[in-house]
């Protein structure tokens, strides 16, 4: 026992420094060169809010693998657990909101001020944004946990006689329970009105956890519905629209030529709402243009390299080709792999979750089956079906904001992506990430039965006043499954053409 004790805390160890270091690289990697030396505070968060985000995801596994130290006592408190899972839940789910809702809108604020103002009136301007924020915040979060932060757990009352020992234990259909001729126990015999409602007071941790859960579920339903489908089908259609061949040089030329226009377009545009901004007018129709704007880049940007795709130069123009192909058949392969996922899950969520009784543990079977095989291997299944979900969010959140004027874009590219869309990013994995904890806690609780993020999400979150009907009547798995499926017959119908949006300047055949 203490041999797995020490093994799992080392684990625990290890894997928060690589997940810390790997984040440091996306950082690296991903960050525009404008932001090279300099908004270290941004980097900072995010580096911070990454790591939180990917180790609230490995704690369900941890969770798991933590309960199997104690897989040899009769009841969990004949042994001491490695680790405080219940404690480290609320602790990581604390921080993650402390993240979202101050931390991350400070830097970005700060991050957005104007350039000409001094550090000093830039840390002012969004301190003010984030001390409104959080006068907002306490206020709601005081008077909600104040009139209904209790918890209301239905129980039943059961009694029965007392009966002889037996001698031997002979059950059946037709003796179920102790005593002779004895078909039904009390607890299926007892009355209606044995059921009552036990109330107490949920401790204010816990509520926190549980309202960012809610606005965390209300985006991840959204963003994730329309993700799961989004995710494969984007990749797959993606090489079906590839660029077949080489276009000529005049064909270049001409294309090349109409892209500088569009972007000489753009740039006066740009100009001209820097000075709007600098005249202290951003107003809602200033706030339409900015995003109609830096969507209209982002169309370019995408022009710009499907024609250098379709128009390799250089010495080493034919390997580049070459490398271009590939690529689209490795969209082509992660697509299909990605598409098998998508449908494991959304056929999980049917199966376990929406049919009462459930017709199959599915998944969870499949997890355990895995974990028998080699001890690990249903845990890292169990990992990637949980980060698969928030690819899927980002990808529903990208595909959304280039098609809905009200959802600001903050695309992530190779060495071209500002603070300000990390952070944003940032901000939507974190507060998905509680309620993707939970959705899985739910989608997979035979595998991570009597875990504490079972307790958290699964008995308190569920048993709250003005929530408990959100998960009772499965609102949240409802509206992932009906936009998922929106979203296949989308792309169904119009995913194999060419886009055209308007605006978005098209390539030659």
């Amino acid at each position: 026992m203490g041999d797995f004790n020490l093994a799992l805390v080392i684990v625990a160890i290890i894997v928060c420094v690589l997940v810390f270091i790997f984040n440091v690289y996306l950082l690296v990697n991903y960050q525009h060169p404008d932001d090279k030396n300099q908004a270290y505070f941004p980097k900072f968060v995010v580096v911070l809010g990454l790591s939180v985000a990917a180790i609230s995801i490995l704690m369900l596994p941890a969770d798991v693998a933590n309960r199997q130290a104690c897989r040899h006592a009769i009841y969990n408190g004949a042994c001491n657990l490695t680790l405080p899972m219940k404690d480290l839940w609320l602790s990581i789910y604390i921080i993650d909101a402390i993240l979202v809702f101050f931390i991350i809108p400070f830097a970005m604020f700060y991050y957005e001020g104007d350039q000409d103002k001094s550090i000093g009136k830039r840390i002012k301007s969004a301190m003010i944004w984030v001390a409104t924020t959080a006068v907002v915040c306490g206020l709601v979060l005081g008077i909600l946990y104040g009139l209904v932060g209790k918890v209301d757990f239905t129980v039943r009352h059961l009694s029965s006689a007392t009966s002889n020992f037996p001698s031997s234990w002979d059950f059946s259909s037709n003796q179920q329970c102790i005593g002779s001729g004895a078909r039904q126990c009390s607890a299926y015999t007892a009355s209606a009105s044995s059921e009552t409602t036990w109330t107490m007071r949920a401790t204010f941790p816990e509520y926190v956890v549980a309202l960012a859960t809610i606005v965390g579920s209300v985006l991840f339903s959204i963003f994730g519905g329309v993700g799961i489908a989004c995710l494969p089908l984007g990749l797959i259609f993606s090489f079906i629209r590839r660029p077949k061949a080489v276009i000529t040089r005049s064909q270049y030329i001409k294309e090349a030529t109409e892209l500088g226009k569009k972007a000489r377009e753009l740039k006066k545009a740009a100009d001209a709402l820097h000075q709007e901004e600098r005249s202290g007018s951003k107003g809602r129709k200033f706030r339409k243009n900015k995003k109609a704007v830096e969507k209209e880049v982002l169309l370019l940007e995408e022009d710009v390299k499907a024609l250098e795709e379709m128009y390799p130069q250089g010495e080493k123009a034919e390997t580049t080709w070459a490398m271009t192909v590939l690529g689209y058949l490795a969209k082509l392969v992660l697509g299909v792999l990605g598409l098998i996922v998508s449908v494991a899950w959304v056929a999980h969520i049917v199966i376990y979750l929406l049919i009462d009784p459930p017709l199959s543990a599915f998944l969870n079977e499949v997890f355990i089956k895995l974990d028998d095989v080699w001890g690990l291997l249903g845990t890292a299944a169990f990992a990637f079906f949980c980060f698969y979900l928030l690819l899927a969010v980002i990808a529903g959140a990208m595909m959304l904001g280039l098609r809905l004027v009200f959802i600001t874009i903050h695309p992530m590219k190779w060495g071209a992506t500002l603070m300000n869309s990390f952070l944003f990013n940032v901000g939507l994995i974190l507060l998905c990430s509680i309620s993707v904890i939970q959705f899985c806690s739910t989608a997979f609780a035979y595998y991570a039965r009597a875990t504490a993020a079972q307790e958290i999400f699964g008995h308190t979150l569920q048993s709250l006043r003005g929530i408990k009907y959100l998960y009772k009547y499965n609102v949240f798995q409802i509206a992932f499954i009906a936009l998922a499926g929106l979203t296949f017959v989308y792309y169904a119908a119009f995913g194999w053409r060419r886009k055209k949006p308007s605006g978005r300047f098209q390539l030659s055949s």
